[in-house]
């Protein structure tokens, strides 16, 4: 893999945010496609807070408004209106590379189809986000190798996808996504390309990360997989439901 550097990237440790502040702070998120007369609303006065060491899930049908939601979160789209903390820095303010080197050592991703590069072997797929951190080569894969080691896959460091059943490649995503010590984890339906079992599987990986104190805001549309988090909310044209209420908006 070709050496990326970034010399005015923020030190890790600037991106952490004090105790007391919520990791993600939503005020009146709106957000619409489209402008005048022809803007089509998708999101309507989003109000959330997730403290650090929440594990939170949104749950909500196609075209509810989640997978907007998630990308406004996860810093892949800006909000129309309304306001957004992340671990206390306002988003609103960045360029597109403050937004970038802001994901990359403050978020990890884990996506359906997992995302990983078919060339590259499991190692190297989860030292790339420190790859763009300009982590020195030695410390990614010594860090790659002890990821993969925590997720279960120590004997797989130089598997290629392809070699990989669908559980052992979402363990490579999460081990990639955890790698950089992110203050929050995004996962979105990462179960839904999984079989029962394996999906139960990566729900225990997930609940021992959260064990260890991670932040975690995953997107499901499957009420059992909801159910391994702390605290649920539900997600419906556009407006978001929180505790008791998401109940009543399931319904």
């Amino acid at each position: 893999m070709e050496e990326v550097t970034d010399p005015v990237t923020t030190p890790l440790a600037e991106t952490t945010a004090p105790a007391s502040c919520p990791v993600v702070n939503l005020h009146n998120i709106n957000k619409s496609y489209g402008e005048g007369s022809l803007a089509v609303p998708i999101l309507h006065d989003i109000n959330l807070q997730v403290e650090q060491g929440e594990y939170l899930a949104i749950m909500g049908p196609s075209g509810s408004g989640k997978s907007t939601l998630m990308n406004i979160v996860g810093c892949l789209d800006v909000a129309t209106s309304g306001s957004y903390l992340l671990n206390g820095t306002d988003v609103s303010q960045l360029d597109d590379d403050g937004l970038s080197r802001l994901r990359n050592r403050t978020i990890g991703f884990v996506f359906q189809n997992f995302n990983l590069m078919p060339r590259e072997t499991a190692q190297e797929n989860v030292a790339l986000p420190m790859l763009y951190g300009g982590v020195p080569r030695a410390e990614r894969a010594e860090r790659a190798r002890e990821a993969l080691e925590h997720v279960g896959l120590g004997d797989r460091v130089d598997f290629f996808p392809t070699q990989l059943s669908g559980g052992q490649k979402q363990r490579v995503a999460i081990a990639r996504a955890m790698v950089m010590n992110p203050s929050l984890l995004l996962a979105d339906e990462p179960t839904g390309a999984l079989d029962t079992a394996s999906g139960e599987q990566i729900m225990t990986l997930f609940q021992e990360l959260s064990d260890n104190g991670a932040t975690i805001v995953m997107i499901t549309h499957e009420r059992s997989i909801a159910d391994h988090a702390h605290r649920l909310a539900f997600i419906r044209d556009g407006r978001l439901y929180t505790s008791e209420e998401a109940e009543g908006a399931a319904e």
